[in-house]
């Protein structure tokens, strides 16, 4: 069981690179885990998971396999999640585990009662392994896992062990204790008389009490208590308070010191002590027994946790999609060194949830391709056109089918980046010392400090500001900066001087990843959302929805002419 997860093969641990904050918060990577669970302990699990990025081809595939496993199935899905709660309430065995000091009865069969819990969720978890169809690598090991874990744990034994220990606790229903008192009735001494298979059903203790005084034949003569009953008790109501300190005897006797004021003594924990000391026997016989299954390899389950949660909200927010009518795919992985990557029907995923939540959503899909064409693209369109949904739709489509989930297109082929940078605006308090533009440059060299030519580069409006000639000048050099590191990245801007002058970039910067100009159209003074390798329009956008307004100058000069 050592080193296996369903996130990478065995022996085959990848190396990560952990996704910034930056890009974690301008991918909206919260939204998105919030439509995965509501639950705050998942929360945290699956972020984890999602901002550790691997470029490692062959952990992706095994992933997405195994994905594929949990999206097909249903019925696993709904054993793993049973899995989960039961081992979710079994944490606390771990802890047990390394208690040598635990030795309550009672605290020992609630353990056996959780492990009588734990066999009956590996069985159930075999039985749905074995009846339906798996494919995946790390599918067809678990249930291998699984079965050894049946087979060689002793399960049916133990199910005996707890079911003999669970009837002798039913049987235990009272206790009889027996308290030595000084020449001023306090108590000096208590023990444990006997252990009873019936309730105590007498009332009023204070009366019994007073009735011994008045009545000496009442007085039970000598302590001949021979005829002990021997069973093994249950968890019983034993009150928390303490007035004084207690000690056991070899005898199994209890020592009360008692208040010299009140004469108040921990009776109630005295008999706790004296059931425990009593039966110790017992209680160690049964501590074997349960060390013994307590160190089956089963227990190594839990570590699984936090992926089978992972895999099985995917596979769930997927369906809820998938109803909507938008496609997911399963992307095609390549050897990363390609550096390609190709979407057919790319659209956000942000959208699509919105969708699945009732939103009135015409959802627009588009094509994208990194080659060694065209590796950089300068997108350039209208405001509110679309580009910023775009940029953040390929960063999320590259790192999901990199999770090993279903990507968010029709058709994806890709090679694995290994780590996505993003650069979007920054809040203006965090622009204060230095400025709008010193700030996002400063944020842009440290990008350039780690970025490699296998990583992914999302620009959303950088370097605008007032001074477009300042901006223009230093976007021409970070696009030649990227095309000279070979990395694949969008750059999505106003500036459409910078999209105009791409041939002298390319011409003048020594590099392999070609920079290529991109636009987002409008169509009869509509925004189509649609994106296609082209020119920039420039004043074409104006011109289109001033047409759509009547606000052109020949409009307006016929309406004042026509008045």
């Amino acid at each position: 069981m050592d080193g296996f997860s369903l996130l990478h093969p065995q022996g085959r641990i990848p190396e990560t690179k952990a996704l910034t904050a930056e890009a974690t918060n301008d991918l909206s990577l919260d939204f998105i885990i919030d439509a995965l669970t509501e639950e705050p302990y998942e929360k945290n699990l699956i972020k984890q998971i999602m901002t550790e990025i691997t470029d490692d081809s062959a952990v992706i595939r095994y992933r997405r396999d195994v994905f594929d496993d949990f999206l097909r199935s249903p019925r696993l899905r709904d054993a793993l999640s049973e899995l989960v709660k039961r081992l979710a309430d079994l944490r606390e065995i771990e802890r047990f585990q390394k208690d040598q000091e635990a030795s309550s009865l009672w605290m020992l069969i609630n353990r056996l009662r959780e492990i009588d819990e734990y066999v009956g969720c590996i069985t159930e978890l075999k039985n749905t392994l074995e009846s339906i169809g798996i494919h995946s690598e790390g599918m067809l090991r678990l249930r291998e896992i699984v079965t050894q874990i049946f087979s060689e744990s002793g399960f049916p034994e133990l199910k005996k062990d707890i079911d003999e220990t669970f009837e002798k606790a039913r049987r235990l229903r009272s206790i009889t204790i027996g308290v030595n008192l000084d020449g001023l009735l306090r108590p000096k001494n208590a023990g444990v008389v006997s252990l009873n298979d019936k309730e105590f059903t007498s009332s009023g203790l204070m009366k019994n009490f007073l009735r011994f005084i008045d009545n000496e034949d009442d007085l039970n003569h000598g302590t001949d208590v021979e005829n002990i009953r021997n069973f093994h008790p249950a968890n019983p109501n034993i009150s928390s308070v303490k007035f004084g300190s207690v000690q056991l005897g070899a005898n199994h006797n209890v020592h009360v010191d008692t208040n010299d004021i009140t004469g108040a003594d921990p009776l109630s924990d005295a008999l706790k002590k004296c059931v425990t000391d009593i039966l110790k026997r017992t209680v160690k016989d049964i501590k074997s027994t349960l060390k013994k299954y307590i160190n089956i390899s089963g227990y190594a389950l839990i570590n699984l946790l936090p992926e089978i949660i992972f895999f099985i909200r995917w596979a769930e927010l997927t369906e809820k999609i998938q109803a909507t009518g938008m496609p997911l795919c399963k992307a095609e992985i390549i050897e990363a060194e390609k550096r390609a990557c190709s979407f057919e029907g790319l659209y956000n995923l942000k959208l699509a949830i919105n969708k699945a939540r009732g939103e009135q959503i015409d959802i627009i899909t588009n094509r994208l391709s990194f080659d060694d064409e065209k590796r950089i693209f300068i997108l350039t369109g209208p405001n509110r056109g679309g580009k910023t949904i775009f940029t953040q739709a390929a960063g999320l489509a590259m790192l999901m089918a990199q999770w090993g989930v279903y990507t968010p297109a029709k058709a994806a082929v890709i090679s694995p980046c290994d780590n996505v940078y993003t650069h979007f605006p920054a809040d203006e308090n965090d622009t204060v010392d230095l400025g709008r533009l010193g700030e996002e440059s400063k944020r842009l060299a440290e990008i350039f400090e780690v970025a490699t030519n296998r990583s992914l580069l999302l620009l959303n409006e950088s370097l605008a500001t007032t001074n477009v000639a300042e901006g223009l000048y230093i976007a021409k050099d970070v696009v030649k900066a990227m095309r000279y590191l070979g990395v694949r990245a969008i750059f999505n801007t106003h500036m459409h001087e910078l999209a105009r002058e791409l041939d002298e970039i390319n011409g003048a910067t020594e590099g392999d990843s070609v920079v290529a100009s991109m636009i987002t159209g409008v169509s009869e003074g509509k925004r189509s959302f649609k994106v296609s390798l082209a020119p920039p329009q420039g004043v074409s956008y104006a011109r289109d929805i001033a047409e759509k307004y009547g606000v052109t100058f020949t409009q307006i000069k016929n309406e004042i002419d026509n008045k």
